[in-house]
């Protein structure tokens, strides 16, 4: 593996230097001038300023490091830095190294903060927002968007789905709003809403998009923030910018990043030896005597050493009046679980020019991204800690693919039922590939009035439009599917979802009395087309398994917004916001259709006052408080207020004579269903100190959810269908976010930068019937436990209780602390263990989050590291209740391996609901480390190059005894591994 990275990076060298050499020919013989840009106020490196040769359209941007390059005629030609938020300055180069201290321009300082259907001033913000730019992400081997946020922002709970290249993440904003709809977070990339749901093909909707292409995040967390988003945003909305095209001359920038990922742990089962002696122990003459003769570790069968390369070129610049940028990017990633292989092609353009003396401007962004995917069986995670350790992974036999197997004799098939199979043979015998492709784009005008420079005018189209289709294959002889004669199967699903919006925007100061305004009023229109193409299943060998019905399914979905938003601003000292958004969906009647999210904000920049104003050692005093109401409808239900037919399975036919019929079957409807609504209250403070050294925030917030829409139990022959989509119940998320930023050293060679957030969130229903504190309503249980009978869960939503709260009998320990096998409290003390001596316990969610980064710079030597802590939440360890028990080893058809937990517990058989289970989840993480050395310039035409090494996740520290405390649902049951990984990484400029 180490070889093929050498050979790798030997090969990327070559390219590159060929690259220099090739773009060097076009240098002309001038003078160059270089030097660095920096914040005249903190001596912050400033990248991206642009600096151009005035009167000539020659031009660059400074780098990441601030620093920059350029050809000018001949010494004493004027130099011209501009950058949003810092006042442009014109010098004269006459020397050759000219570094330039920029000083902040109050009057464009906010600008660049990017919100719903515009942008706004940093200063003339009332509500909860959260930027975070490309110095700040997280670095190293990251496959998807929301990695590079992980830890940084207060508020936001990132949890990655497991270690499967291109997973997802589970992101809730403030807790979630919801309890059976989506508790999403909306996500926007360059003014296209993405729909949250999956791309068939693709483990995470948001693989997609390519880190490298982005420029930044923008959180909104409060309904001053999102109610322009108005029914999509009550879980809080991610705005995504990606980076655009610069005027001036052409900008290369080529990195590559190859990594090596290991295994960091491996499941806690039984060694051969211990195996052999339980089974010597408690196992019968034939169980003795089906003990093999081999000492396999199943779980180094199945995972390997996994390698990754992420490469990345650009190209940016300007050609007279069209600033351009151009990316390709390819990902090439093997998982550390056999025959789990991702790859993935992108390319994104943008062209932002400018027309009728800078009144008209467009943006044309497209993005588009194709993966290539085997993913790997992952039932091989849970067979290889419970097979055998004793056999053999090979036979000498062909048949079962020459894998060992469960053998018996007197079934058809000669294979043992209801046991695991040969975990080698599920991954190698399983061609389960995916070839998923999705596009994203935009163009966007903006008229500016030449009657009225005050106003203008918006229209943005964008589209979101995706392909996933895949096949499955196992063979007949595949020990998997033996019985059915293994499986041919393909699948299909095309997406076009498509947005329009068209605002007025008018934006006036009135300096007479000291106030500027802001207006923005508009329309928006969101059709989401879905269509599922059905295709005829397949055995291996040819045989039909299934027909469909219909070819394919087109599922549908719309809404039409109608927005306004009014700022106003008085003396740059006190502000206010109010936004309103009426929205339409086509998933309720028309009696419930439109709702209405309001909003409102205020804010009070105390540091202007008179009092203030001239301080040296507080530079930003701000009060913040809002209210607003948003709304959802994001359920799995496109039609739940309607009666509807749909043709019924194979499996539910109607035989007349010989001849078995799909019939049609009307579907379980609520005709009132209507908006989920959830009112948030914020009050926060905003602060800055000595220079803004030390800088945050410290917001207090309250959400309230009423009307969830909650999938219920429907009682029988009142309803088509068990189960529907009710609006019923009420849910808070009360909490306190804090962000701290400080600069502890700052002097011409070095510079520590240090950020620190901190969230508590406190969960809790408050109503869950239509009639409110229903006494005689329990609640309904979530969390579905593996092993014994179907049915059981973890959890129980409860009024008066948070959601996932633990709902388990309580366990009973003797005098040294050891479990007592099937004693537990007799809560209700009627002499007897029932389903009502359940206690509520734990919850899975944390009360506290933390995240915490250091940036440390010395000269030409670069390093960071990024840590997350969790506390508070609870962990069922499922692995253990499943494995951990005497059944396990010797009382099923075969032998099978377990968790070593069964030698502190002792337990003959399973005790699934004991919260015995239930284990601290709390823990620590390094996610990130990170050594980088910048060379400078390499060549004579201006190249630089910078080559870093990083490690993820460096270690975890907690008490849970699983593989991983950090486990979303809150029950833990063989989840793919997180690696630790190891990269090197290159980046060369020109």
């Amino acid at each position: 593996m180490l070889k093929n990275l050498s050979i790798n990076l030997r090969c990327t060298l070559g390219a590159l230097t060929f690259l220099m050499i090739a773009l060097s020919s076009f240098a002309q013989a001038q003078v160059t001038v270089s030097g660095l840009v920096k914040s005249a106020s903190d001596q912050e490196a400033l990248p991206g300023v642009s600096v151009s040769v005035k009167g000539t359209q020659t031009g660059t941007v400074t780098d990441a490091q601030g620093r920059y390059s350029i050809k000018v005629p001949q010494l004493g030609a004027t130099l011209v830095f501009t950058f949003i938020g810092f006042t442009t300055q014109e010098l004269s180069a006459s020397t050759q190294i000219l570094n330039v201290d920029l000083k902040e321009d109050n009057k464009t300082l906010g600008e660049v903060v990017v919100v719903g259907y515009g942008t706004m001033r940093k200063q003339d913000l009332t509500g909860a927002v959260t930027v975070v730019g490309a110095k700040d992400f997280q670095k190293g081997t990251i496959t998807t968007p929301e990695q590079l946020i992980s830890g940084k922002v207060p508020g936001v709970s990132i949890v990655s789905g497991g270690g499967q290249p291109g997973s997802g993440s589970t992101i809730r904003i403030r807790g979630g709003a919801s309890l059976s709809a989506s508790n999403d977070p909306l996500f926007v990339i360059d003014d296209v809403p993405l729909e949250n749901s999956q791309v068939s093909g693709a483990s995470n909707p948001l693989s997609f998009i390519n880190p490298n292409d982005i420029e930044s995040f923008t959180v909104l967390k409060d309904a001053s923030a999102t109610a322009i988003y108005g029914a999509r945003a009550s879980n809080g909305v991610i705005i995504i910018t990606t980076k655009k095209g610069t005027s001036g001359k052409l900008n290369v920038n080529f990195s590559t990043v190859n990594a090596l990922s290991t295994i960091e742990k491996y499941a806690d089962v039984l060694s051969t030896e211990q195996f052999k002696s339980v089974v010597n122990q408690f196992g019968t003459a034939d169980q003795k005597a089906a003990v093999g003769q081999f000492d396999t570790d199943w779980q180094k069968q199945i995972y390997q050493n996994g390698f990754n390369t992420d490469n990345n070129i650009s190209f940016d610049g300007g050609i007279k009046k069209l600033p351009y940028r151009l990316s390709l990017g390819f990902q090439d990633q093997s998982g550390i679980l056999k025959t789990d292989k991702y790859q993935k092609t992108s390319a994104a353009l943008a062209l932002n020019p400018s027309f009728l003396d800078e009144h008209l401007k467009v943006n044309l962004n497209i993005k588009g991204s194709m993966q290539k995917t085997r993913f790997a069986n992952q039932a091989a995670i849970g067979g290889a800690v419970s097979f055998d350790p004793s056999q053999a992974v090979y036979t000498n036999q062909a048949k079962y693919g020459g894998y060992w197997e469960y053998l018996n004799a007197t079934n058809p098939s000669g294979l043992e039922n209801l046991v695991g199979r040969n975990p080698l043979g599920l991954l190698n015998q399983r061609e389960d590939r995916a070839t998923p492709y999705r596009s994203i784009g935009n163009l966007s005008l903006s008229y500016k009035f030449h009657f009225l420079p005050d106003l203008k005018a918006v229209l943005n189209l964008g589209y979101d439009a995706s392909t996933g289709k895949g096949t499955v294959y196992v063979p007949a002889t595949a020990a998997e599917l033996i019985d059915q004669g293994g499986t041919d199967s393909k699948y299909k699903q095309n997406k076009l979802n498509t947005v329009a919006d068209f605002y007025l925007n008018y934006v006036k100061d009135i300096k007479s009395i000291k106030s500027r305004v802001e207006a923005t009023a508009g329309y928006s229109y969101n059709d989401y087309l879905t269509k599922v193409f059905n295709y005829t299943s397949y055995n291996a060998t040819g045989a039909i398994i299934s027909e469909p019905a219909f070819p394919y399914d087109k599922p549908r979905a719309r809404t039409r917004s109608y927005f306004a938003r009014f700022n106003y601003n008085y003396d740059e000292r006190y502000f206010i916001t109010g936004t309103v958004r009426t929205d339409g969906s086509s998933r309720f009647a028309e009696e419930n259709r439109y709702g209405t999210f309001p909003s409102v904000a205020l804010s009070w920049a105390i540091n202007n006052e008179s009092f203030l104003k001239n301080n040296n050692t507080i530079n930003l005093l701000k009060l913040r408080a809002s209210y607003g109401l948003t709304g959802q409808q994001d359920i799995n239900s496109l039609f739940g207020y309607m009666s509807y037919y749909n043709l019924s399975a194979n499996t539910a036919t109607y035989q007349f004579g010989d001849t078995y019929y799909q019939m049609y079957r009307p579907s379980g409807y609520i005709s009132d269903l209507k908006w989920e609504q959830t009112a948030t209250s914020n009050i926060a403070l905003d602060f800055g100190l000595y220079n803004n050294r030390i800088s945050g925030s410290i917001d207090f917030y309250k959400r309230k959810t009423s009307d969830l829409l909650n999938k219920i139990p429907q009682p029988a022959g009142t309803n088509f269908s068990a189960t529907a989509f009710v609006n019923v119940g009420d849910m808070e998320n009360k909490g306190v976010e804090l962000s701290l930023n400080v600069v502890p050293v700052q002097n011409s060679n070095f510079r520590w930068d240090a950020g620190f957030n901190l969230t508590h969130n406190k969960n809790i229903i408050t109503n869950l019937t239509v009639v409110p504190q229903d006494p005689n309503y329990l609640g309904f249980p979530s969390g579905t436990i593996a092993g014994g009978v179907s049915g059981q869960y973890a959890f129980i939503n409860a009024v008066g209780y948070p959601k996932n709260t633990f709902f388990l009998y309580k366990q009973v320990y003797d005098a040294s602390g050891k479990p007592l096998e099937g004693i537990y409290l007799d809560y209700d003390k009627d002499g007897a263990i029932s389903t009502s001596d359940f206690v509520k316990g734990k919850t899975a969610d944390p009360n506290v989050f933390l995240g915490f980064t250091n940036n440390l710079s010395y000269k030409k030597w670069s390093s960071s590291f990024v840590l997350r802590a969790s506390l508070g939440n609870y962990v069922y360890n499922n692995a253990f209740s499943q494995r951990g028990n005497l059944a396990q080893f010797v009382g099923n058809q075969v032998l099978l391996n377990g968790s070593t937990n069964f030698f502190d517990t002792g337990f003959k058989n399973q005790q699934l609901l004991s919260d015995y289970y239930v284990e601290n989840g709390s823990f620590l993480k390094m996610d990130n480390f990170s050594v980088g050395y910048n060379f400078g310039k390499i060549a004579k035409n201006g190249a630089s190059l910078r080559a870093s090494a990083f490690v993820q996740n460096v270690f975890t520290i907690t008490k849970y005894k699983g593989m991983d405390p950090e486990v979303a649902s809150g029950v833990d049951n063989n989840i793919y591994p997180r690696p630790r990984i190891f990269s090197l990484g290159l980046n060369l400029s020109l």
